[in-house]
């Protein structure tokens, strides 16, 4: 593996190392490219990961390169991916998504098309494409557009990560005639573990882990992971779980998401799945300190969905005793650098407006 293909060319290792390789003098991200197999083609048998932050500051984790190469070689064997067919790469390299694509073409033989990380990743007219990862938005841009759709179709397998799929996302993607996954991982397992067909009729609402990989409930029942290939520990997630047949499972939400108002505890990501089909603009769920309850729910919208529709929307599809008992309306909802409700900004900012009831 001392060798990649990209876009049609062969490159060698030593040209990352010596820099002399091509992609050093074209745009950015085909640079950070070059940057990445430098480091993966260096002599040291680790690299440094950083959490997309979703819940706080990003992280840095060291990682084995065996590892990610043992994730790779998992997903390719699992989905069937063969030598010289083509891989493209269209998240960005600061995480781990964009860089176990690299990797996937490294350890498959594959041919790596490449894409400017944007939210329109199939803008451009190019050969077929036989393995793609996506984040929703971007499936949900390139479903607006007739050609961007037409080319979404012919790609033989599509893996969708980085957030949750809205449910009428994948309500169309059901129908489509390729193979396209919802995945479950972070970077402390080196991209996914565990894969959810979206499509077809073989679409299921429970995720099963990848051969080798298994998974239990701890006794705040969230999923614990056992992945000998590419962890070295059981790694113990904040994802409250429910785990099903033959070890499949299903994502409830997260520990840390949860409300607990007047002793009753309330998942954030439960009531923003009962809303999300109801309130069209942005949203998010979050809490701030009541004398009385502990906890209050607090909605923020944006100006796009109107404060008299939200509480109707609430009224109408919540149950009693998960009904905010604050709305706000902000400019925007803060996100992180990988799209994800930023949690940590909403909580800070509904406690800034929100001024805490006296006893």
């Amino acid at each position: 593996m001392n060798n990649i293909t990209i876009e049609g060319i062969r490159y060698q290792r030593e040209e990352f190392l010596n820099e002399t390789s091509s992609l050093y003098t074209l745009s950015p991200f085909y640079c950070q490219l070059a940057l990445f197999l430098k480091e993966w083609f260096s002599l040291s048998p680790l690299l440094t990961l950083y959490t997309s932050g979703s819940t706080g500051k990003p992280k840095a984790i060291t990682v084995r390169k065996e590892q990610m190469l043992q994730s790779a070689a998992i997903t390719c064997d699992y989905l069937g991916v063969k030598t010289g067919e083509t891989a493209l790469l269209c998240l960005p390299l600061e995480y781990i998504a964009g860089k176990m694509m690299v990797v996937r073409a490294l350890y498959g033989g594959l041919n790596l098309l490449v894409a400017e990380p944007s939210g329109h990743p199939l803008a451009k007219d190019r050969q077929q494409i036989d393995f793609a990862a996506m984040v929703p938005l971007q499936v949900y841009n390139s479903l607006q557009s007739k050609k961007e759709k037409e080319r979404l179709i012919k790609i033989g397998r599509l893996i969708i990560g980085g957030g949750a799929i809205d449910p009428q996302l994948e309500e169309v993607l059901k129908d489509l005639p390729n193979a396209i996954y919802s995945t479950y991982g972070m970077t402390e397992t080196v991209s996914h573990i565990a894969l959810r067909r979206i499509s077809g009729k073989e679409a299921d609402a429970w995720y099963s882990p990848l051969p080798g990989v298994q998974v239990k409930l701890s006794e705040e029942r969230t999923l614990v992971i056992n992945a000998p290939r590419i962890t070295d520990k059981l790694l113990v997630t904040n994802d409250i779980a429910k785990i099903g047949t033959k070890g499949t499972f299903r994502i409830l939400g997260r520990k840390d998401n949860v409300i607990n108002s007047g002793g009753i505890k309330i998942q954030i990501e439960a009531v923003e799945e009962l809303l999300k089909p109801h309130i069209a603009g942005p949203f998010a769920v979050t809490s701030v300190p009541h004398p009385r309850l502990g906890e209050a729910v607090v909605l923020l919208t944006t100006p796009a969905t109107g404060p008299d529709h939200a509480r109707e929307a609430c009224s109408l599809y919540l149950p009693h005793l998960q009904q905010p008992q604050h709305f706000l309306v902000v400019e925007e909802i803060p996100r992180t650098v990988s799209s994800k409700t930023d949690r940590v900004a909403v909580k800070k900012m509904a406690s800034e407006r929100i001024p805490t009831p006296g006893l």
